[in-house]
């Protein structure tokens, strides 16, 4: 797999942001000709930062997908297609609901009335999110698993992935969805309270403040560390017969938060206060969630390598070596 995107134009949306940067990166040592596209909007997590190792090998467009008539000619030319620009935090989406539909749906919509007309033969892979099953109701959830968002987040993306989908069959797109997990590693941004759990964990870690779990921290999660995951997305790209489907990105060991919290006891010093679950995200929160990715497995042979204490630690110290740009 090291070789197969050499000399391969490569456009990544998002590129500047947490995953989509760490692709990049991997892409470059693999000889491909990457470029990078961006709305650099600061609450998505576009850091400069995160491309200043490579910055000279990559070119950059700081454009919007939402802009339709921009898109027509970014499109252009490009071998492989990584659509990773996306609006995360699930509060976010119940507070301002239409950028979510923005953002997260009518964007990918634009994305592929491009391809359509400009470009193919290109190959699309899109990051959907496990969130569109809403909450479990078995475990491991794996792809059959009935599809009931909790919120706008959830649903826009669903929609989303429902077009990419559609675009396979109808007009013959090379496309694959990948419903990503809990992710984290270096890079992820930690600067919004409203990206998920371990974002705010770590924040509060290296800010040396008090962890706050909601409820008993019983609530069971998958995570995969960001060269998993870019792995997957590497091995969805070269994939045979992946067309128009959609799989699971999970890990096979689920952690509660509790444990979670124990792990990063080992590598820094905090103290753990229980609270009441705040009824914003009470009412959105899905109980235990974790993955099924045993099809993507066997079609791919993808599983994840990095256990959660290893990246954990190796998290913690890439923050820690660079304070100076996060």
């Amino acid at each position: 797999m090291s070789e197969f995107l050499s000399d391969k134009r490569v456009l990544i949306t998002g590129g500047v942001g947490f995953i989509g940067s760490n692709l990049a990166e991997r892409l470059v040592l693999q000889g491909a000709k990457v470029t990078l596209l961006d709305s650099m909007l600061p609450e998505y997590g576009a850091v400069l930062g995160n491309i200043e190792a490579f910055r000279n090998k990559v070119d950059v467009n700081f454009s919007d997908l939402r802009d339709a008539h921009s898109l027509k000619h970014l499109v252009q030319e490009h071998d492989y297609i990584f659509c990773l620009a996306g609006q995360v935090s699930h509060i976010d989406s119940m507070t301002d609901p239409l950028t979510d539909l923005a953002i997260n749906c009518a964007s990918q919509l634009n994305l592929l009335e491009a391809c359509r007309h400009n470009n193919p033969n290109a190959r699309l892979i899109f990051t959907s999110t496990r969130q569109l099953y809403g909450k479990p109701q078995y475990l491991p959830v794996d792809e059959k698993h009935p599809k009931v968002p909790v919120d706008i987040n959830g649903i826009n993306k669903l929609a989303a992935e429902s077009y990419y989908y559609l675009y396979a069959q109808v007009h013959g797109l090379k496309t694959i969805s990948l419903r990503l997990t809990n992710t984290y590693g270096p890079r992820m941004d930690l600067r919004s309270g409203r990206k998920g759990f371990l974002n705010t964990f770590l924040a509060r870690v290296l800010r040396g403040e008090k962890i706050q779990l909601f409820g008993d921290g019983e609530q069971k999660r998958d995570l995969n560390y960001v060269d998993d995951v870019v792995d997957a997305l590497l091995s969805a790209a070269q994939g045979e017969d992946l067309k128009g489907q959609a799989y699971n990105l999970a890990h096979p060991t689920p952690y509660s938060l509790k444990e979670i919290v124990e792990h990063l006891q080992q590598c820094a010093d905090f103290e753990v206060e229980y609270i009441p679950f705040p009824e914003e995200k009470k009412a959105i929160d899905i109980g235990d969630y974790y993955g099924d990715a045993g099809l993507f497995q066997q079609r791919c042979g993808w599983q994840p390598k990095v256990d959660l204490e290893a990246g954990l630690n190796k998290t913690i110290d890439f923050f820690r070596a660079h304070t100076d740009l996060y």
